[in-house]
Parts: structure tokens; sequence; C-alpha cells
């Protein structure tokens, strides 16, 4: 058996109109993809994160006539025009998850690999391996910000040692600290679908028994060896004292979700509670590690 996929590009303020209509329409699945390399990073509590443009694609019954069906669909979102729209058979498969045949292993450092679960990888003692299912709204590691962190990661001592992934996301830090040696990983995040992810993310794992997720309002008084956030510019440099509290003097530090450029900024809020700042960069983003001041 075959399906019929629809796909068209649209707008963020246009996509809660095309997914109805489509629904409308009979599509038996609509799935959405990013349009653009535009990371989606720390949502707002309660907010559901899209892409500036996203692909859409609806899945309809192979029998489904291609040209009524985008007549139909015109109709219900006028703007639309047939260069905005592509057909393709798809063939009976797993379809929900062709899409993952494009993300492929990934090395960071000298020896984190982060695999999808649809590739086995090899049994290589000196790996340590993380799988993911990637999802809509948290990092796999494939953008820069995400990337920059599990380099950081994968070239420290973490043997023993506690580490804060803020703002966790799918909880990939979180995961790949544990690995790597890690005694405890505490996950924060204000959107309960990121801990939702994060705790499905490290039960396929094997570290969920060691990893332990909260919202901010809802985290205990904590302290680590090692903090990791990635999340924005503006919002480093608004959480500065809350992430200094959760450093023990001597901890380390590294922030990233920083574009090219606003650097300066974070550095200068940081100053004051943080030494050995440096900075890497990748592509147009950067990541700024330091070391925890001790008091007084």
């Amino acid at each position: 058996m075959s399906w019929l996929e629809l796909s068209v590009v649209v707008q963020k303020d246009s996509l809660a109109r095309v997914e109805a209509a489509l629904e409308d329409l009979g599509a038996l699945s609509v799935t959405l993809l990013d349009a653009e390399d535009v990371p989606i990073l720390e949502p707002a509590a309660g907010e559901t994160p899209v892409w500036p443009n996203v692909v859409v694609n609806a899945l309809f019954e192979a029998t489904v006539d291609r040209g009524g069906l985008f007549d139909a669909l015109q109709l219900m979102v006028a703007w639309l025009t047939p260069e905005r729209v592509s057909f393709r058979d798809v063939a009976d498969a797993d379809w929900t998850r062709a899409w993952m045949d494009q993300f492929k292993p990934m090395a960071f450092g000298r020896r984190t690999f982060i695999y999808p679960w649809n590739i086995e990888p090899p049994d290589q003692p000196d790996q340590v391996v993380i799988r993911l299912d990637p999802g809509l709204a948290f990092g796999t590691g494939t953008h820069a910000t995400t990337a920059l962190c599990l380099h950081w990661l994968d070239g420290l001592a973490l043997s023993g040692r506690r580490v804060i992934d803020f703002g966790c996301g799918s909880g990939i830090l979180a995961i790949a600290a544990l690995k790597l040696g890690a005694a405890e990983a505490i996950g924060i995040d204000n959107d309960p679908q990121a801990l939702l992810a994060s705790h499905d993310n490290a039960e396929r794992n094997g570290v969920l028994d060691h990893l332990h997720l909260y919202t901010p309002e809802n985290a205990p008084v904590l302290s680590a060896d090692v903090v990791v956030a990635n999340i924005l510019a503006s919002a480093l440099i608004a959480l500065e004292a809350t992430l200094a509290a959760l450093c023990r003097p001597g901890a380390l530090i590294a922030l990233s979700g920083i574009l090219r450029g606003q650097e300066g900024e974070v550095m200068a809020a940081f100053a004051a509670d943080f030494s050995e700042l440096e900075v890497v960069q990748q592509e147009d983003w950067v990541r700024i590690t330091g070391r925890r001041r001790s008091a007084g």
C-alpha cells in the first residue's frame, strides 16, 4: 500500500490555519519540519515553540485526487499558490520515521556520539553513545549551540561530579554528562514537555536513576560541580545570579545559545562571579566557559 504526501512551506503565523485546513480535508496525519536552520532554544512557560518557516507534511490515502485536494485547500487558504505545494508518493513503510533517515550519527569531541534510534551503533567500548529520538522542540546535537556544549562536556573529567543542565530541553546534555561519568545530573526547564522528553530519553539511555528533573519554581536548593546553560543571551544575562548560585566555588560553567557579537555583553554580566572566561565560536554561535570564583 502507498500513500500521498502533500508538502507546503508556511510561515509561523499561518501554521494553525493550514493545519486545520488539512485536517478538515481528511489528512491522516500532519507533521512539521524546520524549513531553515533555525534553532528552537528555551521556550517560555506554556509556549509551544515553532520555527519561523515550517514545512508541513500531510499524509492522505493514495487514491485522493491531487488537483481536487489542492483546489479545496486553496479555497480554505486563499494565499496558497501551486509553487508552494508539492506532492509525492510514499511507500508503505514507517512513514512517520522516514525523515529520520536524514539524521545520521554525529561525533562530538574524542568519545561522545549521538545516534538516532533507527541506527545501531558499533560495539566500541571507548565510545560514549547517546541514543535520541528527535522531537519538534528539543535539541538533538545538530545545532551549533548544542554541539558546542557537547564538545565541552566531552573534554571534562566528570567522574563522581554533579552536573546541572539549565534549560535541559531533550536532556541531551544531562544524559551525555551521565554517560561521560557524572555521578548525578539535574535537568531544569520551564516547559513540562521538555521534562517529559528528558525523562523518556534518559530512560531509553539507561541513566534515569541518576537524573532528577525540575521546573525552576520546584527545584530544591542545589549546587553543582558543572553547570551548562544552552538558552539565549538575554536569558543568560537575566539569570546570571541564579546560575552563579547553582555553582559551587571552583565549579565550571558553559553558556551557549549566544549569537556572535553578543558575547561581550554576556561576559560582562558574568565577570564578577566567574573567572577564566573563554569564548569558542562555531558558525554564527559562541560558547562562553568559566570558573566560579570563591566567596569572599
